[in-house]
């Protein structure tokens, strides 16, 4: 994400104005469901096609990624999109194979729960204060309260390990933090996290 684009308001760089930004949260918001939907009905979703889970996923992975080289090499954008993903992969696409990774590679629930749910809620929640002019220290220590509150919902709820909940505070929002060109945080806010989760997996007892 260029530095031109970071100081300008996120509204004004959206298809549709006001609009168009509200249809972004609310789709950053929606991927809350996946996970339920996910662990909930994936497996009946994979016998009906006749595929796997993972191969089920991998296939939805695929298809975004083709039907993202499609829209950019027609450069279109659609309501709810940044003007500047007319030329370089969109935060949409981004989410989506980030969130098919994690799927794949922590398709626990104790961790597959809290790794999107602190993309979903977490990310907006950092967006908005930005918006608003919050300032950088209300940013961030928002962001890493609200976050840590997700992982410790998450250990209540899923069994998440607690050591989980005092890491991933500050760990999300770290992954979000920087402003890089062509990678949106809407990956790094899941890939680095989950990084560090296959790495402590092995001392965390839960799978």
């Amino acid at each position: 994400m260029s530095d031109q684009v970071e100081m300008t308001n996120p509204v004004d760089q959206s298809v549709g104005g006001m609009s168009g930004h509200l249809l972004r949260r609310g789709i950053h918001l929606g991927m809350s469901f996946i996970p339920v939907l996910y662990f909930e009905f994936g497996e009946d979703v994979a016998d009906a096609v006749n595929l796997s889970l993972s191969q089920l996923v991998s296939v939805v992975i695929l298809v975004a990624i083709v039907g993202e080289a499609l829209r950019l090499k027609f450069g279109v954008t659609i309501i709810g999109q940044r003007a500047y993903e007319a030329k370089q992969v969109s935060a949409l696409a981004w989410g989506a194979i980030a969130i098919g990774m994690v799927l794949l590679l922590a398709p626990d629930k104790a961790y597959a729960y809290p790794l999107i749910l602190s993309l979903s809620l977490g990310d907006p929640l950092l967006g908005e204060m930005r918006r608003k002019d919050f300032s950088t220290s209300a940013v961030i220590w928002a962001g890493t309260l609200g976050i840590a509150l997700i992982w410790a919902s998450c250990a209540i709820w899923v069994e998440t390990p607690w050591l989980l909940v005092a890491l991933m505070g500050p760990m999300c929002v770290a992954a979000e933090w920087p402003r890089l060109r062509y990678i949106d945080d809407n990956a790094t806010m899941l890939l680095i996290p989950l990084a560090l989760v296959l790495i402590l997996e092995p001392f965390l007892g839960v799978m």
